[in-house]
This record gives C-alpha cells, structure tokens and sequence, in this order.
C-alpha cells in the first residue's frame, strides 16, 4: 500500500465527462489499496472568466476579494469530483485549502505556502477516504483565502505530498509526459522515461511548460518523487510502480537514473528583447546603476554580455528582458541615464532564447561548441551567450526558432531511439 498524490490539471476536468474520467483513475489507485489524496485545478477556462469578472467590476481592486473569487473555481471542481467519486462507491470528501489548513504568507495572488497540517488527512485515510483537495489556494496570516498564482495546483500537490510524506506525487496533465524538445516543433522528439529534478527545474525556466517552476524547485528541495503522466490514458486496474505507469515521466534525484546522457533536452522561451548600452564607463557600481532600478521596477532581467574597450575605459552592455517589459525597461534606464553615463542606448524586440540541458555536461567538455559549430553550418546568428553547470543558452532571431530547435535536437542525437 502507498500514499499517494494526484493531481489534475484544468483541462483534465473540463467537464462532466472528463471528471468521470479522472474518477475512474483515482479508483483504480484506490482498488489497488492505496490511501489517495487528489488536487484538482478549476475546470479549463473558469480561472480566466472569474479573472475578467473582477476586472469587469472594477479595474482596481482589492486583493483578498480577487481571491475569494477566483479560488472559487477549484471549489466547484473537487464538489463536482467527490460526488462522482460517492456515485462509483468510493468514500470521497472534498477540502478547501483552509480546511486542511494550507497557511501562506500574506501575498495575496502570488502567496508562498508556509505550512500544511496534514494530520486530519491523515486520519481520514486511516478511514478509507480519499480527500480531494481544492488547489491553488491556503490561507494566509489576515485569516483570508489566498492564491498561489498561476500553476498554483501544482505547487499545491507537490508541498501536499512533501507534507503528508507521500510515496509519489502524479501530475495528470494533457500530454503523456516530458519530451526532449517540443513535439510540435521535432516531430522525433522522444518521452524521456526519467529526468533529474535539476534537469527538470532548467527545462521549466527556460520554456518547457509541462510543470510550474515553483513545483518543481518544491519537488527538489523535498525529494518528492514526480510522476508526469497523461489524464486521457484509458483506466486500467494496475499496480502503482512508476515503471508501470505508462507512457510517462518520472522526475527524480540524478542518483536514480542509471544511464545519463549528456544533452537531456531543448527549450526555448519566445517573446525575448534585447537592449544595449554602448560606451558605458567601466567603474565599480556600474551594474548596480543599471540592473538596480531595474530590479526595483520589478523588470526581470535574463542574460547578459558584458564586452570592455582595449583600453579598459568603456564597456559595452547587453542584457534580455521579456518583450513585455521592454518599454518600461528603457524608461527606467533612460531616467537613469546621468548615474549609468552610456553614449547609446539600443533595443530589439522578438527574439528567442534556446536553451540545451543535460546533467552530463559536469563531465563532458566541448559541448556548447558543438552547437555553435551546427548552427553556424545552418546561417544562424548567434546573439548572446549565458552558461551554467548543467545548461546553455542563446539569443537568436525568431525567424530561426523551429531550425535551431530541430538542429541541435539532432546535433546530440535526440531523435534516435534508446
């Protein structure tokens, strides 16, 4: 018998039809004997129609109150799924997040889980019953429901699972698992079986959008392991070994994936700008002069390239923000421009950023260059350039996006299978 997590995405539960579904695979844990928990998304859409409801009622608004609405569509789908479960026999009860209780900070939209009592789960497990759990929600210090944000259910299953010491935490999802690149991109792009959490937590920043950051970073942090599988699998009655579980992804420690390959996968980020101060003066504190207000304008600021003059007066500095923040980013500098001292300031919008992970990089050298050397050979540009122990990254024009991706997927053999 094992204790495990579920969770369900919005599209897993878009309706009735789909709810029974994601019913029929939470029996099959429970008639192999094992004690479930299940966190459920709203259903696909509700989240945007109550987010434009507030917004509709008023432009400003009051922050607990944004809350209590849109947390309200994860309430109706764990109702809408204990009663599916009551109608095919299986003892089911839903929670709310302050039920449990699920305390936060006082971020309200963007709230930090704080702390999970799960000892009353705990019991009702003891009891045969399984709890399905309203995600994206606790409760914070001022006593009222806060959110956790975007993809806030899946930081809900995963801190769920790390608090109630779970074997496993399966993220149902509407793909069958993580792949090497973007299938829709790289049609050979292949399932990965397992994946580190630390490859896993690269992939999600740099553009891979199977789980949330915070999830993930949660998942490693707690040693929860993650299973990544597809809702829309037929049901059967099988036994809860992860290897079992197919097709899917399992996310673990590195010491449980026995072959590692160098080059794990690709991502790519769209909707990159870049900007460039020429000629500024090369003196101690010009970064904190120029990413400080940034920062203090909430502009996230990505990779940067830094070149220095032959005589060391003037360096050239380049960095990527999201295209999003780029007029306000060249405000911020412009009204900044007599502490920064740059001659020029220059910006382009609609760039890519690509980006190759793999574990086996901390021991196999040349790997970057064989990507230059592959891209060169196509004509593709290389912009800027930003490293890390297990990942690279490059700026390029958008118009090359799908050429880099299937390139360097074939570049380090990829789409052969293992």
């Amino acid at each position: 018998m094992a204790l495990l997590v579920l969770k369900f995405g919005g599209t897993s539960v878009a309706d009735i039809d789909r709810i029974r579904n994601v019913a029929r695979h939470v029996k099959r844990e429970v008639d192999a004997g094992n004690e479930v928990a299940v966190v459920v998304s709203a259903m696909a859409g509700k989240t945007n129609e109550l987010v434009a409801w507030a917004r509709e009622a008023s432009p400003i608004h009051d922050a607990r109150e944004y809350d209590s609405i849109v947390a309200s569509g994860e309430q109706v789908t764990a109702g809408l799924l204990a009663i599916t479960l009551q109608a095919m026999g299986v003892e089911a009860r839903s929670w709310l997040g302050w039920q449990i209780p699920i305390r936060t900070d006082s971020a309200h939209g963007a709230a930090r889980i704080e702390s999970i009592d799960g000892d009353e789960l705990i019991h009702r497990f003891c009891l045969g019953q399984v709890a399905v759990i309203a995600g994206f929600q606790g409760i914070g210090p001022d006593n009222r429901i806060a959110t956790l944000g975007r993809g806030g259910s899946d930081t809900t299953a995963v801190a769920l699972a790390a608090a109630l010491n779970a074997d496993r935490c399966d993220i149902y999802t509407d793909v069958d698992g993580v792949y090497t690149t973007d299938p829709r991109i790289e049609p050979k792009a292949r399932r990965l079986e397992r994946i580190s959490f630390e490859e896993m937590l690269e992939m999600a920043s740099l553009g891979a959008k199977v789980l949330q950051v915070r999830s993930v970073e949660m998942a490693m942090v707690h040693g929860v392991r993650t299973f990544v599988r597809s809702s829309f699998d037929v049901p059967e009655s099988i036994n809860s070994n992860p290897e079992a579980l197919q097709p899917g992804t399992l996310i673990c420690d590195e010491e449980d994936i026995v072959e590692k390959e160098v080059v794990t996968g690709i991502a790519y980020a769209r909707d990159e700008s870049q900007i460039s101060l020429r000629r500024v003066p090369d003196r101690p504190g010009i970064s904190a002069a120029i990413f400080g207000p940034l920062a203090e304008a909430n502009v996230n600021v990505d990779m940067i390239v830094q070149s220095v003059s032959e005589d060391g007066s003037r360096t050239d500095m380049t960095f990527t923000v999201p295209d999003g923040d780029l007029d306000k980013a060249i405000k911020v500098i412009e009204e900044n421009r007599e502490q920064i001292g740059y001659e020029l300031i220059q910006s382009d919008r609609g760039l890519v950023k690509v980006s190759v992970i793999g574990m086996g990089m901390r021991s196999h050298a040349g790997v970057a260059a064989t990507a230059f050397r592959a891209l060169a050979e196509r004509g593709i540009n290389i912009r800027a350039i930003t490293t890390s122990e297990i990942k690279f990254s490059l700026l390029i024009s958008s118009e090359y996006t799908e050429l880099a991706v299937r390139t360097l997927h074939a570049t380090y053999g990829l789409d052969k299978a293992f």
